[in-house]
């Protein structure tokens, strides 16, 4: 079986994204350093799973908020959560339990409620130093179902007829007089 080269050809030019750090970020760059070695020179699944966490584009890193993390972290005493991502604060939330969050960064409001309640937060070296195995740790991510990704479009190619489809525009209201004319009705122009 030979290959389409018509179709396509073969598939060059299509490495990894772990092969090389996209990120500008210096730290983010420290730290990829760090797990890489980590991950190679301990064969812990944690830092192998940290690290390719670490390469994710920002997309790929959603936020947690301080009540999913509770609510994750109920009758897990002692253990420490890590996000490879932000942990922001929930105001909803009346009062904040005791725990030790590891993560990418923090809000301000969520770094305050977290060491008011006697908890504290690190960063991901210093767990590496404290646990570099991952011992004793949890290992959670934020919801990828946000409603900001519903306005996003583009999700397969520009060309493609569905780029468009189910993405949901800003739009002050909907109704009839609210972004209905050109592009939004074969009778005008075009349709998306």
């Amino acid at each position: 079986m030979g290959i389409d080269l018509k179709a396509g050809g073969r598939r060059v030019g299509h490495k990894s994204s772990m092969k090389k750090v996209k990120t500008q970020n210096p730290y983010n760059k420290l730290l990829i350093k760090l797990y890489k070695f980590l991950a190679r020179r301990t064969d812990s699944k944690f830092c192998a799973t940290v690290l390719k966490r670490l390469h994710m584009s920002k997309l790929n890193k959603p936020p947690i908020g301080l009540h999913r993390l509770s609510k994750y972290m109920s009758k897990k005493e002692g253990k420490t959560a890590v996000i490879v991502g932000k942990v922001t604060d929930d105001v909803r939330m009346l009062e904040c339990p005791k725990m030790s969050v590891c993560a990418l960064g923090f809000t301000e409001g969520a770094r305050k409620r977290i060491e008011a309640s006697g908890g504290e937060c690190i960063t991901l070296d210093q767990l590496a130093l404290r646990a570099p195995k991952g011992s004793n740790t949890v290992l959670l991510r934020g919801p990828k179902s946000r409603e900001a990704l519903s306005h996003f479009g583009h999700s397969t190619s520009v060309a493609n007829p569905h780029t468009h489809t189910g993405v949901k525009p800003y739009v002050r209201s909907k109704g009839r007089k609210f972004e209905k004319a050109r592009g939004r009705r074969r009778s005008c122009g075009f349709k998306i």
